[in-house]
């Protein structure tokens, strides 16, 4: 196998909203999901034997497999043949724990990778299938583009790619753990929750001020004061022009949506003086 590279685009939520605990311990979502241009690069190579994975960062769980081993192992199980010695290194740009699925999304460009080298024909529901046997983002990072996400996040439904636009991502110096946000949407009884099928309407009309009125995360609501700094990320790009702004995920990361690029340009200038970790990207559509 010759060395093969694929980008791993970011995420972010336009919508998020959770309808409730599963018995099996998850919670069903439902998301609209955007992939961006803000992106990792995965390269990949046959050796000898094993498996390595390296990154100039800190993202390897110690003593255990990673992501990328586990779904390395359930992509050749799934294909029928042995699993040969893989060198895989990562090129990190996304945050880590920023509520960007960049972790997620490097999985996923390994699974693109293995794909397009041993099986070229395969699927690409089912590499989304292999995929969610280790993380529930993992089907939409499979796939990319604009889509409805429901269940765990699994239930994919492509939709019309959103409008032109560029997006100011901006992750302040700190990190939100997920499972304690969850536990407060659990104990939350909701009277507003982002309005999805509006979103879906305003996308397939082609509206981005549709789209960008109904952005909305739940998890704003349950958001515990300590980090409340995403509130004033959010005033900032909206003072700075965004059409409008809501946090990613489990966040910490929150990211406006803009018109024109000159706008976001200075947007992102004005954000990185104070918050290093700022970037400007766009839309992507379906990989």
């Amino acid at each position: 196998m010759k060395r093969m590279t694929q980008q791993a685009p970011a995420k972010v939520n336009l919508a998020l909203d959770i309808l409730g605990r599963r018995p099996d311990g998850y919670h069903d979502m439902r998301m609209v999901m955007q992939a961006v241009s803000l992106c990792d690069t995965v390269t990949a190579e046959e050796t000898e034997e094993g498996f390595a994975l390296h990154t100039g960062g800190d993202f390897i769980p110690a003593g255990k497999k990673t992501l990328e081993q586990r779904a390395a192992e359930a992509f050749f199980t799934a294909i029928g043949r042995p699993m040969p010695g893989l060198s895989v290194t990562l090129e990190k740009r996304t945050p880590a724990y920023a509520g960007l699925g960049g972790g997620s999304a490097d999985v996923a460009a390994l699974l693109r990778i293995l794909r397009d080298r041993y099986c070229p024909d395969l699927p690409g529901t089912e590499l989304e299938r292999i995929g969610f046997t280790v993380g529930s983002d993992m089907p939409f990072c499979v796939r990319g583009g604009t889509a409805l996400a429901e269940g765990r996040g699994e239930v994919l439904t492509d939709l019309r790619p959103l409008p032109d636009c560029f997006f100011v991502i901006c992750k302040p110096d700190f990190g939100i753990p997920t499972p304690s946000l969850f536990a407060l949407v659990d104990q939350k009884a909701w009277d507003r929750r982002p309005d999805i099928d509006g979103m879906a309407s305003a996308l397939e009309a082609g509206d981005l001020g549709g789209v960008a009125a109904r952005l909305g995360n739940v998890f704003e609501a349950v958001l515990p004061e300590p980090y409340h700094e995403v509130f004033a990320i959010k005033r900032r790009l909206l003072d700075l022009g965004a059409l409008n702004a809501a946090m990613s995920g489990s966040g910490p990361s929150v990211f406006g949506i803009f018109r024109a690029r000159r706008t976001a340009e200075a947007a992102a200038r004005a954000l990185k003086e104070t918050y290093a970790q700022t970037f400007l990207a766009e839309p992507l559509k379906k990989f």
